[in-house]
């Protein structure tokens, strides 16, 4: 007997009602340069324009407006190498609790610096040698915190999904739908609402070379670990898929591009000098793969979920402008 999809459509449509008025629905952007050169029509949803700068903030806060006031009395925990930190420490203040954060030490410094100011309490370790799914689930056992992993939890899931969600809401019936590609939650998210609404959309993840760890578990048939990956994506370095999006992912996504660091730094250049907009090098990732030919046979409509912008400066101006 199959058993039950962990998140529906209804799952999705029920996040966006709690998120509205919380969650900036973001601009979709188009571009006649872009459309020329893939030779296809391209909607981008800018994610960098969210709440915290990143899609991060959907899950998050449908994930913790969901707690018992039990819970958010006594607080919550998390740990990401950025984007999902920010965006639990700023559920966290809207809801009126506390977070604490598990970071690890190389995080980018603009993201350590936003989740402190977004009032969270940091605890670092290191990424490449240490566990942070066994480290955060004691920290939040020791201190009596309720969790919330970046990606593999239903309530994450759905809140993810509302970006692709509004997209189609705005663009109407799209061909496909790229997507990055991290530890799945935000393709998972998508893929559910986009295929809900349109049975035929062809679903694409991306991910960096050396972090394809997706595209090697849906080949396998199975969940697979790649060692921790070196990118300059590093919301996307995550070593295997999540429990609970893989299965969604091996149903409703088609296939996933892989993309360079270099491919990756020409996309960023091109969404700052012709569209005027600052991508992070993961938010970044669905654009390269369509910029160097990467998606395959392209279709006519094609969406686009830029995840996020949260790069500061100076490493900006080291990548694009070196």
């Amino acid at each position: 007997m199959p058993t039950a999809p962990s998140v529906t459509f209804t799952d999705v449509r029920e996040a966006a009602a709690r998120l509205r008025g919380i969650a900036h629905r973001t601009p979709v952007l188009t571009s006649r340069t872009l459309n020329s050169l893939v030779g296809a029509e391209v909607f981008i949803k800018a994610e960098n324009f969210q709440r915290i700068g990143a899609f991060k903030f959907r899950g998050a806060y449908n994930a913790a407006a969901q707690l018992s006031p039990e819970q958010l009395a006594k607080g919550i925990a998390a740990y990401s190498s950025g984007n999902h930190a920010q965006a639990t420490a700023l559920a966290a203040r809207e809801l009126g609790t506390r977070a604490v954060i598990l970071m690890p030490e190389d995080a980018p410094r603009s993201k350590r610096e936003a989740t402190a100011g977004y009032g969270a309490e940091i605890v670092t370790y290191d990424r490449y040698t240490e566990d942070r799914v066994a480290l955060g689930h004691a920290l939040a056992e020791d201190r009596g915190l309720t969790l919330i992993p970046p990606y593999d939890h239903p309530h994450v899931i759905a809140g993810q999904g509302t970006a692709a969600l509004e997209l189609l809401e705005e663009t109407g019936p799209l061909d496909a739908l790229v997507v990055p590609v991290g530890g799945g939650g935000l393709i998972a998210g998508s893929a559910t609402a986009a295929t809900a609404l349109h049975p035929g959309i062809r679903v694409v993840g991306v991910e960096p070379e050396g972090s394809d760890d997706t595209r090697r578990s849906l080949e396998a048939g199975a969940r697979v670990t790649v060692p921790v990956p070196r990118t300059i994506a590093d919301g996307q370095a995550l070593p295997t898929p999540g429990e609970l999006t893989f299965p969604v992912n091996q149903r409703l996504v088609d296939s996933i591009a892989l993309v360079s660091d270099t491919e990756i730094v020409t996309a960023m250049r091109f969404a700052f000098e012709r569209l005027k907009i600052v991508l992070e090098p993961s938010g970044a990732t669905p654009l390269a793969a369509l910029l160097a030919g990467r998606v395959g046979a392209l279709p006519r409509r094609i969406g686009v979920i830029a995840s996020g912008g949260n790069i500061d400066a100076d490493r900006f101006t080291a990548l694009v402008g070196g």
